[in-house]
C-alpha cells in the first residue's frame, strides 16, 4: 500500500522514553507509599461469605411421623417424609402449579404434619424464592425450614451500607457481586480478626447484617474459611503465572522475530504491566483475581498489536531495501495506524459499554481494560519501536566502527 505521507513518530521517540520513566517512577513511587495493593478477599486468609439480602418469606416446620425434609430447586419446591414403618411421601410443588406464595402455603398446607407460617405478602411470586445454604432440609419443630425472597424491582443495597453494618466487628472487607438489585455481596473477615469478634465469626457477621436490613433478612449462598497457606499459594500461582506468560511471550517473540524486537516487545509489555498495577495500587482499586484476568488481557492486546506493527517492519524492509532503518519504522508505523485506531476504537465501545453497565469488580475491571488498552497503543508506538530503533542504531555504529579500524589497519 503507498503511503503519501509519513508520519515522523521516530522524533517523540526520546521524549516518550523519559515520559515513559517519569511515569515508572511515579507508579512505583505510588506503590510503595500505599504499602502495595488493597488485597481483595482472593488474596488473604481470613472468612469468606457470599451473602444475599432477601426478606423472609415461609417458615415450614413438620411435626408428624418419620422424618420430613425439604429443598429448593430452580422452579420447584420439593418435600419427602420417610420413616420406619411409613410408606414413603415426596411431591413437588412446581412453580407454574403454584405461582404465588399463596398458592405454595395452601399446597403445603395439604400434607400432614406439615406447618407453614407465611412472612411475606400472599402475592409474592413462588420463582422469587431463595434457599439459604445454612439453612437445614431438616423440617423440625426448633428449626424451621426457612425460604426468603427477593422481588426483581426491589430497592438496590448500596455497599457502603453494609460496610457501615460491619463496622464494630473490625477489619471486613465487602465486594459487590452482580448488580445493587441482587443485593449479592462477598463478605470477608481477616484470619487475624477472628479471634478478637465475640462468638462465632459466621453468626457475628450474620447478626451484625440483620441488625441493619432486618432480622432473617441475610442468605448466606457460600461460606468459607480461607487458610493462610492457600491464600499464599493462589498468591504465588498468580506470580508464576504472570512471569510465565512473559517468558512465553519472550520465547516467541524471539522466534518469529530478531532478538531485538523480542527484547522491545518484552520491555513494552512491562511497561504496561508496571502502568496497570500502578494505577491499581494508586486508586487503591481491589486487587483480585479480576485483576489478574485484566492484566493478562492488556498483556495479549499490546502482544498482538505489537507483533503487528514488527510484522510490517520486517516487510518494509524487504520492500523497501534503499530506505534508512528509521523512515523504514516511521512507515510502518504510520501504515498500521489506521487499523491501530479502528481497532482500539471498536474494542474501546465494548469496554466502555461494560464499563458504564456493569458494577462492582466488572466496573473495575472494565476500566483496567481501558487504561491497559491506551497504554498498550503508546507502548507499541514509542517504547518497543522507538527500543528497536536505538538497538539497529547502535548495531550500525558498532558495524561502521569496526570497519573503520579495519581500514586503519588496512592502510598501516
Amino acid at each position: 500500500m503507498k503511503i503519501n505521507r509519513i508520519i515522523r513518530f521516530s522524533r517523540f521517540f526520546i521524549p516518550a522514553f523519559v515520559l515513559s520513566a517519569i511515569l515508572v517512577i511515579v507508579g512505583i513511587s505510588g506503590f510503595v507509599a500505599n504499602r502495595g495493593f488493597n488485597l481483595g478477599i482472593d488474596f488473604q486468609a481470613g472468612l469468606l461469605q457470599e451473602i444475599q439480602i432477601a426478606a423472609p418469606a415461609l417458615s415450614i416446620t413438620y411435626d408428624g411421623p418419620g422424618t420430613a425434609v425439604a429443598s429448593l430447586g430452580w422452579a420447584n419446591l420439593y418435600v419427602s417424609i420417610t420413616g420406619i414403618g411409613l410408606e414413603e411421601f415426596s411431591r413437588t410443588f412446581d412453580f407454574a402449579s403454584y405461582p404465588t406464595q399463596g398458592d405454595l402455603v395452601a399446597g403445603l398446607g395439604e400434607i400432614e404434619g406439615i406447618h407453614v407460617l407465611g412472612a411475606a405478602p400472599a402475592s409474592t411470586q413462588s420463582a422469587w424464592l431463595l434457599q439459604s445454604a445454612q439453612s437445614s432440609p431438616w423440617l423440625e419443630a426448633e428449626r424451621p425450614f426457612v425460604l426468603h425472597y427477593l422481588s426483581p424491582d426491589a430497592a438496590p443495597v448500596l455497599i457502603e451500607d453494609v460496610r457501615s453494618s460491619l463496622i464494630p466487628l473490625g477489619t471486613v472487607a465487602v465486594q459487590n457481586l452482580g448488580s445493587p438489585h441482587e443485593r449479592r455481596f462477598m463478605v470477608r473477615m481477616e484470619a487475624s480478626e477472628i479471634d478478637g469478634v465475640g462468638g462465632v465469626p459466621t453468626e457475628t457477621i450474620i447478626a451484625a447484617l440483620e441488625s441493619a436490613f432486618g432480622q432473617g433478612s441475610i442468605v448466606v449462598n457460600r461460606s468459607d474459611f480461607v487458610g493462610a497457606r492457600f491464600s499464599r499459594d493462589l498468591t504465588d500461582q498468580a506470580a508464576i503465572l504472570l512471569t510465565l506468560t512473559l517468558l512465553l511471550m519472550l520465547l516467541y517473540m524471539a522466534f518469529r522475530f530478531k532478538l531485538q524486537y523480542a527484547v522491545g516487545a518484552i520491555i513494552g509489555i512491562v511497561y504496561d504491566g508496571i502502568i496497570i498495577v500502578a494505577f491499581v495500587a494508586l486508586t487503591r482499586m481491589e486487587f483480585n483475581t479480576i485483576t489478574i484476568a485484566a492484566i493478562l488481557t492488556i498483556l495479549g492486546y499490546s502482544t498482538n498489536n505489537t507483533i503487528v506493527v514488527f510484522d510490517r517492519i520486517r516487510e518494509n524492509i524487504r520492500i523497501y531495501p534503499d530506505d534508512t532503518f528509521v523512515d523504514v519504522i516511521d512507515r510502518s508505523l504510520t501504515g498500521t495506524l489506521g487499523r491501530t485506531i479502528i481497532t482500539t476504537f471498536t474494542t474501546m465501545l465494548a469496554v466502555l459499554s461494560l464499563f458504564i453497565f456493569a458494577t462492582g469488580a466488572m466496573q473495575d475491571f472494565a476500566l483496567a481494560l481501558m487504561i491497559g488498552m491506551t497504554s498498550g497503543v503508546y507502548t507499541t508506538t514509542f517504547i518497543a519501536s522507538g527500543f528497536v530503533y536505538y538497538w539497529e542504531l547502535r548495531k550500525a555504529e558498532k558495524g561502521r566502527r569496526k570497519l573503520g579500524l579495519v581500514a586503519a589497519g588496512a592502510k598501516a
